[in-house]
């Protein structure tokens, strides 16, 4: 008698199910819906961050020189836009642009190409000491740039004041690259690795037809860093080049500011001269510098 009173009031303590109709649907899809506010709030405060300083560069350069005196912080009213080919001009921009161009295209190509020699074998720990090749590639992102070393390296092999010689120079400080790729490499099946071993895929074939092609999201990475590194370099450009047809922009920039300094228009419009490769080459290619970092952390 206890026991089927008890079954009796569990059964009617038990709430009755809820039928699935469209009303709970609804409700449903609205929470998967719900708009995540903050991280709209978060991402439109970091754009207004960002976006400031060009922003600001972009309306000193529009300004003319008596504008600027006048109200150096206000927004213009008459825009200059000749302050552009003005610069452009007095400045040569063209020639450092296309030196500029030469040394990033071919010092991130050589970069790119050494980051993936170097740092396949470690990921994989086909070399001895493979874990602390790791802890040198971090330990090098830390240490000083050896100018006095790299000038008189180039002055003995009789390439300083070259092109080839600063290309190189550039194109060998692969900097966080091996990290990156280091870590793409471990998401990659080692199976691969043996299947092309039993296969007959000879070392260097196999790196080059079966791993590029497998990680050219961190590859594209690598470069797009390296290239960024390489346009606004200044420092080796300075102690390592001495023709200034040879200078890249960035030296050329800094020459224009020598000359034109108390010019603000035309400093700020030649700066945003220099800065505009590199805004509207992010434009195109911020997807692939996103899939190579998330790629290097998932490994």
């Amino acid at each position: 008698m206890t026991a089927t009173t008890d079954t009796a009031t569990s059964t009617l303590v038990e709430p009755p199910p809820q039928p699935a109709g469209p009303h709970r649907e609804g409700e449903q899809r609205r929470r998967r819906r719900r708009i995540p506010i903050g991280a709209y709030i978060c991402a439109a405060l970091l754009m207004v961050l960002f976006m400031f300083p060009l922003l600001y560069l972009l309306n000193t350069a529009l300004k003319s020189q008596a504008e600027f005196v006048a109200n150096p912080v206000g927004l213009v009213s008459d825009p200059q836009w000749g302050n552009f080919a003005t610069a452009w001009e007095k400045g040569d921009f063209g020639a450092y642009i296309l030196n500029s161009v030469l040394y990033t295209a071919a010092g991130s190509a050589i970069g790119t190409l050494l980051t993936l020699v170097l740092a396949f074998p470690v990921a994989r720990g086909y070399i001895r000491g493979a874990k602390y090749w790791s802890v040198v590639f971090v330990l090098v992102l830390f240490l000083p740039n050896a100018l006095i070393t790299q000038f008189q390296l180039l002055l003995r092999l009789g390439l300083y004041d070259t092109q080839l010689g600063y290309i190189l120079l550039v194109g060998v400080g692969v900097g966080v690259g091996p990290l990156l790729l280091s870590g793409f490499v471990k998401s990659i099946p080692r199976e691969l690795d043996e299947a092309a071993a039993m296969d007959g895929v000879g070392y260097w074939r196999y790196l080059f037809t079966f791993i590029l092609p497998l990680a050219r999201p961190a590859l594209v990475t690598v470069f797009i860093l390296q290239a960024v590194w390489i346009w606004n370099e200044i420092i080796l450009a300075t102690v390592l080049l001495a023709d200034p047809t040879k200078f890249p922009v960035t030296v050329g920039l800094y020459a224009f500011k020598g000359t034109y300094g108390n010019q603000w228009p035309l400093l700020a419009a030649a700066t945003f001269i220099v800065a505009a490769p590199l805004i509207v080459g992010y434009i195109f290619i911020q997807r692939y510098l996103v899939n190579g970092v998330v790629g290097a952390v998932k490994g």
